[in-house]
């Protein structure tokens, strides 16, 4: 199963990719038959993405990462807080993704986060990422988690993002197609054949 993130930190190192890659793990420790994980940094593709805006062509870079979400089986998406809202270069990505796609997101599962200085921003969950992600038409799972800077080494961060990997783990088989999802099923659960449990018994 492939899981993509999109992490839009700027920073070297980067709370938002940190939290990203939290989220990542937290997730694919819970998908049964293991998950490909590729983390993919807005700040690499910005220039790529300014020249998408203006041009309407995506450079190799930029188009390989927009194919990588559009495959994706589900998505960790998170970025730094702005203004009381996602960054400009968060948004214009997703600007891009959907011009080139408007299906591209339509059903996948994906998870929403964000990073800020404070508190006082987390409402951008529900007030700004839901809204832009159901607009996209995908199925974002009931947990968002905003990370403060307080909240880095507090009580609460790390259950927030257990919870929220496991609602996303939980929605991934649902919404594989049909060979796939049949697939990650059996690896989830082990079919004891009829013949066998009847020896059993007779033991």
């Amino acid at each position: 199963m492939k899981l993509v993130v999109v992490s839009a930190g700027l920073g070297v190192p980067s709370s938002t990719r940190l939290l990203a890659d939290r989220l990542a793990a937290a997730t694919a420790e819970r998908v049964p038959s293991g998950a490909e994980v590729r983390v993919i940094e807005l700040r690499d593709l910005a220039v790529e993405i300014a020249h998408n805006l203006t041009s309407g062509f995506p450079g190799p870079a930029l188009a390989d990462a927009l194919d990588a979400v559009a495959e994706a089986d589900a998505l960790v998406v998170v970025t730094p807080v702005f203004s009381a809202s996602y960054s400009g270069l968060f948004k214009s990505f997703f600007d891009v993704l959907g011009a080139r796609d408007q299906d591209a997101l339509a059903g996948k599962p994906v998870l929403i986060a964000a990073t800020g200085g404070t508190a006082r921003h987390s409402l951008v969950l529900d007030h700004a990422l839901r809204p832009l992600f159901a607009y996209l038409r995908a199925v974002v799972v009931p947990t968002g988690v905003y990370a403060a800077a307080e909240d880095w080494g507090a009580e609460g961060l790390p259950d927030r993002i257990e919870r929220a990997a496991a609602e996303l783990a939980a929605l991934i088989p649902a919404t594989l197609p049909t060979p796939r999802r049949e697939r990650a099923e059996q690896d989830a659960f082990e079919v004891v054949p009829f013949e066998q449990q009847l020896a059993a018994l007779r033991d």
